[in-house]
């Protein structure tokens, strides 16, 4: 019988609780990972290494970082909302990268995988502060995936828009008609890409099958963006 394609990988999921957090530790750990489930605040600048170090060994960091994202229209955004969804989305993914890479290059072999956002792929009405957020983390991902990609470290996102999550579509916006005609209108698929669909190919950048992607951004959308 072939070994699960996680077996024996230690793997952190950050806010493990929200977003794609639940579904991806139910995956991973079907696919042999040993699930390190984070649901602390990274907020603080000291967060992210304090976690690393008490966690030890990683072999796959997943980035699942989230937060409601606001509508507010641009000229009214403040610095408030701005630094609020920066320091949530932005600022923890560059000082966990920074406390988990040293031992990763160490033992030459470690993944990084960013569960991101399409919404910095295709401009958005009232989403200015949350787009500029997500298409930060996309930047940072591509340019760290390059640096890295000599050490055998690969760095990658999925960027996904319009995938079942409780964070940004909870059951009372799928039941709403209003949304049910944007999904058609807008998404080529039709519905919602399944949670589980979602998790499962994040689960196949994380394993050895994927070792040659390196800063690469993969749309997960329903062919909401196609880039």
């Amino acid at each position: 019988m072939a070994a699960a394609p996680l077996a024996g990988k230690r793997v952190l999921i950050t806010q493990a609780d929200a977003f794609m957090g639940p579904v991806l530790c139910e995956v991973f750990a079907e696919q042999g990972a040993e699930v390190v489930a984070s649901t602390e605040s990274l907020r603080e600048a000291d967060a992210p290494a304090a976690l690393v170090a008490r966690c030890g060994a990683i072999d796959v960091v997943v980035a699942n970082l989230a937060l409601p994202a606001p509508s507010t229209p641009a000229v009214d955004v403040t610095d408030d909302e701005w630094a609020e969804v920066f320091g949530c989305l932005v600022d923890p993914l560059p000082r966990l990268c920074r406390a988990v890479l040293p031992q990763m290059v160490a033992r030459r072999a470690g993944k990084i995988l960013l569960m991101g956002s399409a919404s910095a792929l295709r401009g958005m009405k009232r989403a200015s502060t949350y787009s500029a957020a997500r298409g930060a983390q996309l930047a940072y991902v591509q340019a760290l995936g390059v640096e890295m990609a000599p050490q055998n470290v690969q760095v990658n996102a999925i960027a996904q828009n319009f995938v079942d999550n409780p964070t940004y579509f909870p059951p009372e916006v799928q039941a709403n008609p209003r949304f049910q005609e944007r999904l058609q209108r807008e998404v080529p698929l039709g519905r919602l890409v399944g949670a589980r669909e979602d998790a499962a190919f994040a689960a196949y950048l994380s394993s050895a099958a994927a070792d040659c992607f390196v800063g690469q951004v993969f749309p997960m959308c329903g062919g909401w963006v196609t880039r």
